[in-house]
């Protein structure tokens, strides 16, 4: 069961700033009620580009209506360049924090706020959803979960479902998702030598491998795989299910799993069974 902060769980039963603006300078609007979240912000600015007044409609959970509540207050009284420069984390951060499978809810707050402050400015704020879908279930595009990936340092896939919900409904965007990922963390690195990963951090990035991808191949057939542990570059798993005593589990651990794995981590993996 997920915990809230007492902040968010205010915000939630007591939201700020709800209902909408007559004659509103900038209007916001991201989401869909078919993907179970929705929100519409309204703003008023004066003519020195500070935002006076800030209300909100949201359909979703009530970490949705904290989010929208929060950012609400945090905007109210500061300037539109102050606003632009606000982030999904700081949002977070006001709420004292959101349990990380409702991050999502602050990433809706941060873009229909860039929805409101582009319609202030009179940019088209259609760019905001083009781009190809990645994830059928929840109409994400390859640009936000690119853009989301690199403004809160992503690191594997079931964070990514976090904060944009792709890969939350039949999975099939799994292997696509990974991909991204790993382009967008060896963007990250620029060139530089990073620092080695803890073996809590190898266990991570291998679990999320094998779980989102390999294991999602093998169960179409009935089969299953397990990380057993991990020593320098040898990577120990268990084959199960159908997979276990399948003649040609050597083939499968090498020509797949490894070729997997080599590929989002390096060439000189080599994966052996426990």
């Amino acid at each position: 069961m997920w915990e809230y902060t007492e902040k968010v769980k205010e915000h939630y039963k007591n939201p700020k700033n709800v209902g909408t603006i007559e004659n509103p300078d900038a209007v916001g609007e991201v989401g869909s009620m078919a993907c179970g979240d929705a929100l519409k912000i309204y703003l008023k600015i004066d003519k020195n580009g500070i935002i006076t007044d800030a209300k909100f409609q949201t359909f979703g959970c009530g970490s949705a209506v904290a989010s929208a509540s929060a950012l609400t207050e945090m905007i109210i009284g500061k300037s539109v360049k102050e606003a632009e420069n606000l982030t999904n984390q700081d949002i977070a951060d006001f709420l004292g924090g959101l349990p990380e499978q409702k991050m999502h809810c602050s990433v809706m707050g941060k873009e229909a706020l860039e929805a409101a402050l582009s319609s202030f400015k009179g940019e088209p704020t259609e760019k905001k959803i083009k781009g190809r879908i990645v994830c059928g279930c929840f109409g994400v595009t390859e640009d936000k979960i690119r853009e989301v990936v690199k403004h809160n340092t992503l690191n594997t896939v079931e964070e990514i479902t976090n904060y944009t919900k792709a890969g939350g409904g039949c999975g099939k965007c799994k292997g696509d998702l990974q991909k991204i990922l790993s382009e967008e963390v060896a963007k990250r690195s620029n060139g530089k030598k990073e620092k080695p990963l803890t073996k809590t951090q190898q266990i991570l990035k291998v679990n999320s491998i094998l779980e989102n991808y390999v294991a999602a191949e093998l169960r179409k057939d009935g089969g299953d795989i397990e990380l057993v542990d991990i020593e320098d570059n040898k990577i120990y798993v268990n084959l199960q299910g159908s997979c276990k005593n399948c003649p040609s589990s050597n083939l499968t651990l090498k020509n797949f799993v490894e070729n997997v794995l080599r590929e989002h981590i390096s060439e000189d993996v080599e994966v052996i069974e426990a």
